[in-house]
């Protein structure tokens, strides 16, 4: 078994996974469903395991890194006062959580402005979560990794990262291979935006073919040891500035299949996205060393004057998040929302946020005609904070440098529930959310214009809506509050099973939210396997 392999399941009758990976087999489940809502209740909803290759084919950690260890008492900085600084604030990781709750406590009493809410169908979501936990990991669920990239490399059960590992040779020690899955994690979680339904990869490595995140994940992995990131000739397992200051579109088109009836969404804002990379790498050489590599914030990290000298060292996570909020920050478009100037990157204005009243003498035209009126609020109070990549980096970033260099976090519990459409668009196929009259016509509108525009085919048809769209922001803010509200109900109701332990956030989202919102959009949506909701997506936000 591989350094990050996990002991498998006891094994469950199950037929076999399917060739092809993910999406391959025919999977079933048993739900009263109308619609894109499904009208479901715990004791009519089925799980089954058929050809299911994310049910226990993928190797296991036999450590949890997120699973709590005893730690010293750290004082966290806090995040900065949005009064005074209110960029700082809004790219802090403290004030997701924080601005999320707003949206969220309106959803609870069905107020939101594009949502209508029914909690009793709440506890639809819990069995359901519930049960693909327990059909794919034993009690007490210890064996559950935390949400990383990590494990979508070992999509059919192939351990790839383990042997990368093994192919470096013993004068390669655990800092540099550490350095060098940082490198390749890195790229990867930036490249995972939703790939389309029409795009596929072939692996070039066992000839299988791979969609979505997996595929995603294969394509990055196998474009990183063909030397496409790096521009050292002494090492081609690197990501570096140079290498990606002069990656082109039809360098990452050719290393990810993209062509004619095998387009993937976004290909040049995913290539722009990676040259911006390199222009950061070079800007932040505190962070990333002289040549530019992400691996180096290891360095960083260990010689951070808060960073805790003891047994294993620990870093405090705020640390962490500053170098990837701080050190990336020139990453993301310029057409994200700023204030003062300054990119806040995943962050976006919300009519369900508190609003400015525009003064009499310098009448504003409000991007929110439906929205309430002002509440004499700051302008930075009407922003959502999601910062999703960024936190999708962190869990990931983790998982090597817990298993290899043996290094604690201080503060995991500051990360929030990813608000991307697998676990929000859970809650809407299970009917706790249902989109209102009015923004379902303008997303059917949306989705025939976007047919029209691109020459796609309408197999099964959804609302669609950009990133910015004030009903993707208000989603994805009710998805970060209804996942906490998720992990302590799926906690109690497992709490037999769980002998007086809990899931983590991280262990919830990988072995239930994101999983249940794939197959819930499998069972909803077979043809595509789409989310509820489209996002007509530039490459870089999911």
């Amino acid at each position: 078994m591989g350094l990050f392999s996990r002991k498998p399941k006891t094994p469950k009758p199950a037929n076999a996974t399917a060739p092809g990976g993910v999406g391959a087999g025919n999977d079933t489940a048993s739900l009263n469903s109308e619609g894109s809502n499904i009208k479901s209740s715990s004791s009519r909803i089925q799980i089954h395991s058929i050809n299911r290759s994310s049910a226990g084919s993928m190797p296991q950690t036999p450590l949890t890194p997120m699973t709590p260890h005893p730690l010293p008492r750290i004082n966290l900085p806090k995040p900065p006062d949005p009064s005074l600084d209110a960029a700082g604030y809004l790219k802090s990781l403290g004030s997701v959580r924080e601005r999320c709750k707003i949206v969220t406590d309106k959803a609870l009493h069905n107020n939101l402005n594009h949502f209508d809410v029914d909690v009793t169908k709440f506890p639809d979501v819990v069995s359901f979560v519930c049960g693909i936990i327990k059909r794919d990991f034993d009690p007490p669920f210890s064996s559950i990794p935390p949400h990383g990239r990590y494990q979508h490399f070992c999509v059919g059960g192939r351990d790839r990262i383990a042997n990368l590992l093994a192919t470096f040779p013993d004068n390669v020690d655990s800092t540099e291979k550490c350095r060098r899955l940082i490198d390749l994690f890195l790229v990867s979680v930036l490249l995972d935006a939703g790939a389309g339904t029409s795009w596929s990869f072939k692996s070039t490595e066992n000839g299988r073919i791979y969609r979505r995140s997996e595929g995603l994940a294969v394509a990055s992995l196998e474009m990183f040891k063909a030397g496409l990131f790096s521009a050292n000739p002494n090492n081609k397992f690197q990501v570096d500035k140079d290498g990606l200051q002069k990656l082109t579109v039809e360098q990452l088109a050719k290393g990810m299949q993209s062509g004619p009836g095998n387009e993937i969404t976004g290909l040049e804002g995913r290539a722009q996205l990676l040259i911006r990379l390199g222009d950061a790498l070079a800007r932040k050489a505190d962070y990333f060393g002289q040549d530019g590599r992400p691996g180096n914030m290891i360095d960083y990290l260990l010689a951070h004057p808060t960073t805790q000298a003891s047994s294993t060292p620990i870093v405090v996570l705020p640390v962490l998040w500053n170098v990837l909020v701080n050190g990336l920050a020139p990453i993301w478009p310029p057409s994200r929302t700023a204030i003062d100037g300054v990119s806040l990157g995943d962050a976006w204005p919300c009519s369900s946020m508190p609003q400015q009243t525009p003064t009499p003498s310098s009448p504003v035209l409000s991007p929110f005609p439906n929205s309430q009126p002002g509440s004499g609020a700051a302008a930075w109070e009407s922003i959502l904070p999601f910062h999703k990549l960024t936190q999708w980096l962190t869990y990931s970033l983790m998982q090597p440098m817990t298993n290899l260099l043996k290094i604690q976090f201080a503060g995991t519990e500051l990360l929030t529930g990813l608000p991307e459409y697998r676990n929000g668009g859970l809650f809407i196929d299970l009917g706790v959310l249902t989109l209102k009259h009015d923004d379902m016509e303008r997303g059917l509108q949306n989705y025939s214009d976007y047919c029209r525009r691109t020459g796609t085919k309408g197999v099964e048809v959804a609302p669609m809506f950009e990133p910015s769209d004030d009903v993707i922001v208000e989603w994805r803010g009710v998805t970060v509050g209804f996942l906490d509200k998720l992990l302590i109900e799926v906690n109690k109701a497992l709490q037999k099973e769980l002998n007086g332990g809990e899931l983590t956030l991280a262990q919830l989202l990988e072995a239930g939210s994101w999983k249940g919102g794939r197959e819930i959009a499998e069972v909803s949506r077979p043809n595509t396997k789409e989310p509820p909701i489209l996002i007509d997506s530039d490459g870089t936000v999911f």
